[in-house]
Order: structure tokens, then sequence, then C-alpha cells
């Protein structure tokens, strides 16, 4: 999609040194989500951004088969890989090189939409900050000591990178969408900026405030993607004091929450009549002393070592003969039932 800028001028090559942000929109054509994801870019362009516009729904991607192609790539020093070729790389590319990145989104059954999970879980564990570390570290080991190897590319490393995200629901069910979002930042280690959802979505365009937060997320988010290192999040505050989440797993029989996005652990007590997580020292920190929310780079390390592990047990296991054994009973017992073919 062309960009054009403040005056309507169609950019020039001079903007191409300018911060760009690029806006991605998973609803239908010319829809609320594209609408307004184009308001919030237009707060972009406000501030002097670059913009790109992408529709998710126009691109050709696959699910995730869980092969675990990609786990061992890395885990070996052979490079990033996924056994998959459509067009998910092509816009894992357009996001890590843009500067910033607002994402607009239908809100299917109180969470994300489905394509948005489809290519929240083509992030993980490919694209996964830790493990990229990881595997770069192991390459270059690799290569030190004479052997054959690859490391990931350089770009999928990019993270603090701001990236907002608005929900938009057709009715107000929407308690679940923000964390889902918040949990695909989590991957790449991206910094939220806001993290927005819209109920009643079908008269959005038509409510002035609904319209006046899209462009200032997209103000928030250009501001932020010029100054990254000190950008801090614009949005609501949220239960969780670190990643601003209101879901919480209770632990049954406990006092004990568990912030389903960054995974802090605290303890829920009421102080004057509302609801409070308290979060304590010796629990946010392993034997380590990491911090081991799961979207800082202390608890990204951790992830990609425990990953990285598992792994090497799954490999080692697979070699012997009773997880043969074990799968062979599974495999005879009954086989998929599959629809008629023509």
């Amino acid at each position: 999609a062309a960009a054009r800028g403040r005056g309507g001028e169609a950019m020039t090559e001079g903007w191409c040194s300018m911060t760009k942000v690029l806006g991605v929109s998973f609803g239908t054509k010319n829809g609320n989500n594209d609408s307004i994801c184009k308001e919030a870019l237009m707060g972009a362009v406000e501030e002097g951004c670059e913009v790109e516009f992408i529709r998710a729904m126009d691109l050709n991607i696959k699910h995730c088969t869980g092969c675990i192609t990609c786990v061992k790539m890395l885990m070996s020093g052979q490079g990033n890989m996924c056994i998959h070729k459509d067009d998910f790389d092509w816009l894992f590319f357009k996001m890590a090189e843009a500067d910033g990145i607002i994402m607009c989104d239908p809100i299917f059954e109180t969470g994300a939409s489905g394509l948005f999970h489809t290519i929240m879980d083509r992030f993980g564990p490919r694209m996964d900050t830790g493990n990229n570390v990881i595997a770069t570290q192991i390459a270059e080991k690799i290569a030190a000591e004479g052997g054959k190897s690859k490391a990931p590319d350089p770009r999928i490393i990019c993270p603090g990178k701001p990236v907002s995200y608005i929900g938009i629901g057709g009715s107000d069910w929407g308690t679940h969408v923000q964390s889902d979002h918040a949990i695909q930042s989590m991957t790449p280690t991206w910094k939220v900026i806001d993290n927005e959802w819209v109920p009643w979505s079908k008269r959005a365009l038509l409510d002035d405030k609904v319209v006046a937060r899209a462009h200032q997320i997209g103000v928030n988010l250009a501001r932020a993607a010029k100054d990254p290192e000190h950008a801090t999040y614009q949005g609501a505050e949220g239960v969780c004091p670190h990643c601003h989440a209101n879901d919480f797993y209770l632990v049954p029989g406990t006092d004990k929450a568990i912030c389903s996005v960054c995974g802090l652990e605290g303890h829920v007590s009421v102080v004057d009549g509302k609801i409070e997580v308290e979060y304590r020292h010796d629990e946010c920190y392993d034997e380590r002393g990491l911090f081991r929310a799961h979207d800082t780079a202390e608890g990204k390390q951790i992830h990609g070592e425990d990953i990285g592990r598992m792994e090497g047990e799954l490999a080692q296991l697979q070699k012997g003969d009773e997880y043969k054994s074990r799968v062979a009973k599974y495999k005879a017992f009954i086989q998929p039932t599959m629809p008629p073919r023509d």
C-alpha cells in the first residue's frame, strides 16, 4: 500500500530513511479492522513516519504442524528454517524490518482471531528471541571448533520493537483478547505500547472517541518507534504490574495467582474492596536469581534452555525400544477417519 505524507503527497525517496511503522489488519477487506488500522497509521504519518499496510487475509499462511524441525535446526546450530513454503517469512521480515508495528484484529470468542493465532503459532518457537540467541551461540561454538554450522538470520533477533494491538469486537465479549495479543509479543520480546479492545465495533467508525483513540495509538506507537529504548506502555494500567494483564490462573485451594500472560506469580488479596495481586520477590526469581517473567531477556534464556534440554531428552527417548514400542501400539490401535475425496 502506498503511503502518503502529511499533506497527502506521495512519499519520495527521501522518506526511506524515516521511521517506518507497519500496520497489519486481520479483518476483511475495507472492513472495520482495515479502517481502524489505517486511522492508527494516519496518526503515525502525522508524527512524520513512513507507513505500510498489510492485510493478513491476503496472505497464504499455513498452520504450524508442531513437527519441531525448527527447534532441531536451532539447537544443533544448523540455522533457522520451517518446513512450510508460504508467506509467513515475508510477513515476519516485514515486521522485523519495521521500526514499529500496529495490529488490528477481530475478536473471536472473547479472544484473538484464528488467523492471528495461526501467525502467533508460527512465531514460536522458531522466532523466539531466546532460542535464536542460544542457536547463534551454538553455531559460533561449532564453527570455532572447525565444524560446519549456520547461525540464524540476525534480523530475527529484534527485541524491544514497539508494537500496539487493537481488538475489534462485534459485542462486549472481549475479556481475553488483550492477553492473546500480549502473548504474541513475548516470543520475539517486543515492547507493548498500547493494547486496546473496542466493543460494539459495528458502529466503531461513527464513534468519534474510538476513531480518536485509534489515531492516538498510532501517534504513541510512532513516538515509541523513534526512541524504543525509552518507550513505555501507554495503555490502561492492568492488575499485573509487569505486563498489565488482567487474566490470572487461580491455583485451586490456594490464594496463589499466576499471570496468564507473563507468568508472574503472586497472591490474591482484597484491599479496601479492591482485588489486588501481591508479588513477592522470592517467588519472582528462580534459584539462579533471574527474573522469571516470560517476556524478559532472562526469562527467555531460561525458557530457551528448558526447550533445548527437553528436545535433547526426547531425541534420546526416541532411540529406545520402549518408546518405539509404545508409539507402535497406538499407531496399530486406530487410524484417523478421513472425509471422502473425489
